[in-house]
């Protein structure tokens, strides 16, 4: 079990005001406005100089005592567009935007680390606490480090950290390398030659040669990609025709591929437009295929991931420190800062039970309880990586 922490009772009570304020005032992607006027008030009531406007609402807070090494811990603003359907007190107050993925409770958990840390300064060196917007999908990460983040706060490390709902409460999960996937995108236009629906021979059938592209972009997965790598290419949409008689010109599908490396995601979009082109061949019809690069996979690096373990052990014990996860097929945009500098992205348990809903669910609530587990976690990170001479 957890030993007690040293994050104290009014910075727990702070943790979960602060959490549930921004639960009940979702805000998404580049909108965070007034998240982000929480996030600077708590820090500048610390005492500590707050730099805003990196990625439109990104907060950055340092935090110096003393010459000594350099550190970045990250945590995520926004929300997601989706109805909260629980009935928490502090429930969605903005329709159709509900925190469901737990960035309030990650926002928390760094604001309480970043009081105790400021109040006490028990490390040599310098601390960075980045707040950074638009994780959900819109890349906010990819933009703070291309406006300078690590020009404007340099950081031998960074450091991030996520909730896992299926994980018990009291435990921790990492493994060194690939922790997300690479995710892209697609679409793909097939067009062919519009026609009356009881006389589809005199046209070229578009529906027809949809079906058959997406069955056949299946087979990239199931034969074109070795049994020990990993990859998914999913059709999540399908639009075309307007009427019940008429064969339209246009189809267009879109959706997502994930790999865990980026030879296979080549490889993928590689074999993506090879099959459309054939396919395209094979009816006579034009398929164009869009495959856009979305965000890259979290890679741990070793040393950082070994530290990250350290530090959490150090609070739970090793046996509560699972190191050997598989890789999760969810993409993560923190993976843009660990292209720019080594660090670790770690998982914090957060279930209670096998009910608990998931993330990116209706009835996701995040867990009040381990605010001060993931608050000690930073400290014990700063305590480990910028000892004390």
């Amino acid at each position: 079990m957890y030993r007690d922490p040293e994050i104290s009772e009014d910075i727990r009570q702070s943790m979960v005001a602060w959490r549930r304020d921004i639960h009940a005032n979702p805000e998404t992607a580049f909108e965070e406005h007034r998240t982000a006027n929480v996030v600077a008030q708590a820090l500048g009531f610390m005492g500590l100089p707050v730099h805003r406007g990196l990625a439109t609402t990104g907060v950055v807070a340092t935090l110096e005592n003393g010459e000594g090494p350099s550190i970045a811990l990250r945590a995520d603003l926004d929300a997601l567009n989706m109805q909260e359907l629980g009935k928490p007190a502090h429930a969605s107050t903005c329709v159709g935007k509900m925190h469901a993925c737990g960035h309030d409770g990650h926002t928390a958990m760094l604001l309480g680390a970043a009081a105790h840390l400021a109040r006490h300064k028990p490390f040599r060196g310098t601390v960075h606490f980045i707040f950074q917007p638009g994780e959900e999908n819109e890349g906010g990460g990819r933009v703070m480090v291309e406006e300078g983040l690590f020009d404007r706060f340099p950081a031998d490390a960074v450091y991030g950290m996520h909730n896992f709902p299926g994980l018990p409460r009291g435990q921790f999960a990492i493994r060194t390398g690939t922790m997300t996937a690479y995710l892209d995108t697609f679409e793909i236009v097939v067009t062919g030659k519009g026609s009356h629906g009881a006389m589809p021979e005199t046209g070229i059938d578009s529906v027809v040669v949809a079906s058959q592209l997406i069955n056949a972009l299946q087979t990239i997965v199931s034969r074109r990609t070795g049994a020990t790598e990993s990859a998914v290419v999913s059709v999540t949409q399908i639009h075309g025709g307007d009427t019940w008689n008429v064969i339209p010109e246009e189809v267009v599908l879109r959706g997502t591929v994930r790999t865990l490396d980026a030879a296979v995601q080549d490889r993928t979009e590689a074999a993506m437009r090879q099959v459309c082109e054939g396919v395209g061949q094979t009816h006579g019809a034009k398929i164009a295929l869009k495959y856009m690069r979305g965000y890259p996979g979290v890679v741990n690096t070793p040393a950082e991931t070994a530290a990250a373990v350290a530090a959490a052990a150090s609070l739970v014990g090793e046996p509560q420190v699972h190191t050997d996860i598989p890789p999760a097929m969810g993409s993560e945009d923190f993976a843009f800062m660990l292209q720019k500098r080594p660090g670790a992205y770690i998982g914090i348990g957060a279930g209670e039970g096998e009910n608990d809903p998931p993330v990116h669910n209706p009835y996701y609530d995040f867990n009040d309880n381990i605010l001060p587990l993931g608050a000690a976690y930073w400290v014990a990170l700063v305590k480990q990586q910028l000892p004390v001479a």
